[in-house]
């Protein structure tokens, strides 16, 4: 039998519409349990490839015959060979392309949303690492928020539809992936946005993104307006787009709250996020789309593969936003941080412009799941 070859965008569809996969996860225990491929209802088989040198007759029998079977490793060569010697066997089998490497810089653009005036909202999703950044267009002209370090994705599909980037934001100093924001801004002269309280180790020239500085896309008027969120960051700052959607970066997500320690100062911005959550948060309409900047969980995706959901619902429905007695916050807080995420202050520094690693060493600094909310 032909060994298949399945795509990122592939395995996405199938995460999207929630259909079966069997994974055979030829990496190393540690890193399959660290950080692996997830959907609703997807199967799973971890065997290190080097067990399986001498052939695969080990494990024949744990493998479904009624299923689609995608053998996945780190980069891609490893998995080839167990396909082929599992195809020889007489197994219908794929191999992922590009491993585990493409899976986490895949991005999926979804649309989540139409603007009053004519215009939408793309939202695009990094699937193998819960990354979450958006394209606002209006008559020819686009914002980009909380873009990632693939930028020819953004480039390629604002030119797709015609759209100009004329602004760059970065909701606050992302300290789990490296941001595109400045790269796409010097690549097509946009302007470049970031919170002045989060950018003073910055060794490069932006914009202030402060309360009072509404910015507008294209003829049909949008205003961007920032509200101050400290929680995440010191200079965490949400947006309310057109009055219907609420960017509300790594401060609230559909499942889970930001976590306030990666800068090291978790005792003294668990207020600020309290803060930020309880009261700024709850002035706004519960009409507004809450669009964050990442997602925890496969179960944060909706049926079209957005993570969108009424900030009225995560009100009622988020655990994180419930808890009345300020102690006990304080204490779900601090008390539940995950793993601090991989090369997290060389990520932080090199989104200061501090550092400038090469693509290698980008890659290899952001590999792993995502680590910004509180579980």
């Amino acid at each position: 039998m032909t060994v298949k070859v399945m795509t990122s965008a592939d395995v996405t569809k199938k995460v999207f519409n929630k259909e079966e996969l069997f994974v055979l996860d030829v990496r190393n225990e540690s890193d399959f349990n660290d950080w692996k491929i997830e959907g609703k209802n997807f199967d799973y088989l971890n065997v290190p490839y080097y067990e399986l040198l001498d052939g695969v007759e080990g494990i024949l029998e744990k493998l479904p015959s009624d299923k689609e079977i995608l053998v996945v490793c780190a980069k891609e060569g490893s998995s080839v060979m167990v396909a082929d010697m599992l195809s020889e066997a007489g197994l219908t089998v794929s191999y992922l392309k590009g491993g585990m490497k493409a899976w986490s810089e895949h991005l999926e653009p979804v649309k989540v949303g139409d603007l009053k005036d004519g215009g939408e909202i793309y939202q695009f999703v990094r699937i193998g690492k819960g990354c979450l950044s958006y394209m606002v267009v209006s008559n020819g002209e686009a914002a980009l928020i909380d873009a990632t370090r693939m930028i020819d994705i953004y480039l390629n599909f604002a030119d797709s539809i015609g759209a100009k980037i004329t602004h760059v934001f970065d909701t606050h100093l992302h300290a789990d992936h490296i941001s595109g924001g400045r790269q796409i801004a010097e690549k097509t002269s946009a302007i470049y946005w970031l919170p002045p309280k989060d950018a003073t180790d910055v060794t490069f020239s932006y914009q202030p993104l402060e309360g009072g500085n509404d910015v507008t896309i294209g003829n049909a008027t949008i205003n961007i307006h920032a509200i101050y969120s400290p929680g995440h960051t010191i200079g965490s700052t949400s947006f309310v787009v057109d009055e219907q959607f609420l960017f509300s970066g790594d401060i609230l997500f559909i499942d889970s709250i930001g976590r306030p320690d990666l800068a090291g100062m978790a005792e003294d911005w668990v207020s600020d996020l309290r803060e930020t959550l309880y009261n700024r948060y709850r002035e706004l309409s519960d009409e507004l789309l809450v669009l964050p900047a990442h997602f925890m969980i496969m179960d944060e995706l909706n049926d079209d593969g957005t993570v969108a959901e009424k900030l009225g619902t995560l009100f009622a429905k988020n655990h994180g936003l419930n808890i009345e007695d300020e102690n006990e916050f304080r204490k779900l807080v601090t008390g539940n941080l995950p793993p601090q995420p991989h090369a997290y202050q060389e990520i932080r520094q090199t989104n200061m412009g501090k550092i400038n690693p090469d693509e290698e060493k980008q890659r290899e600094m952001e590999i792993g799941p995502n680590r910004c909310a509180v579980r």
